[in-house]
């Protein structure tokens, strides 16, 4: 079993990570910014799903594929990048500046789940960097290599995911307070826009290393 003092180690470790802006947190806060908190929280259910997928796959080895491979870390890398420009182009098409335009298609919870998980899944950075985090915390003479990650996983899932909800909820009453903005829904969704498609080129320039 791990250490307390190495568990707590790692707990502030995780704190530390949640409190810096990534692509999930950025592309969460935007969501509610643009959508409200039923689609930020949605979409969190969708980002959150994705990092289970990321720490499962540290904790099984199967991240060592993509530190590997590095076609494999590029093909993830820019299918990524292509659904995100795709989501990028969609948003702001939706966007309707005239206030005779017909309402905009409105989103279901299937939809933002699925949005949020590809966006979470197709960063292959988070894998590798969960492959990187473990080994420094996890100590083979204190048992099961597998368990201690697994432990080790849900306390980072725990932490990423209570943080982001507080950043979900906090933008969630940015929306509430600017609703009555003039344009406000037509520049929220291309500030969406832009978050994906700033997303998409960050993953296209991003090297691996």
């Amino acid at each position: 079993m791990i250490a307390i003092d190495t568990w707590l180690l790692f707990v502030a470790a995780c704190v530390a990570l949640a409190i810096t802006p990534g692509p999930n947190l950025v592309y969460l806060v935007a969501r509610t910014v643009s959508q409200g908190r039923r689609a930020g929280m949605v979409s969190l259910a969708g980002t959150t799903t994705g990092f289970v997928g990321h720490v499962l796959a540290a904790a099984f080895g199967l991240a060592a594929l993509l530190a590997a491979v590095p076609v494999a870390y590029d093909a993830i890398r820019y299918a990524g990048a292509a659904y995100l420009a795709w989501l990028a182009w969609t948003t702001w098409r939706d966007a309707r500046p005239l206030p005779g335009a017909a309402p905009t298609r409105p989103i279901g919870g299937g939809e933002l789940y699925r949005a949020g998980l590809a966006t979470s899944l197709l960063n292959p950075k988070v894998a590798l960097f969960q492959l990187a985090l473990f080994p420094q915390f996890v100590d083979p003479t204190r048992g099961d290599v597998l368990v201690q990650s697994l432990l080790l996983g849900a306390t980072q899932i725990t932490v990423v995911a209570g943080f982001d909800s507080l950043c979900v909820l906090a933008a969630a009453g940015i929306r509430r307070r600017m609703s009555g903005a003039t344009r406000w829904a037509v520049w929220s969704k291309r500030l969406l826009a832009g978050v994906f498609g700033a997303l998409a080129v960050r993953l296209v320039l991003d090297e691996h290393r």
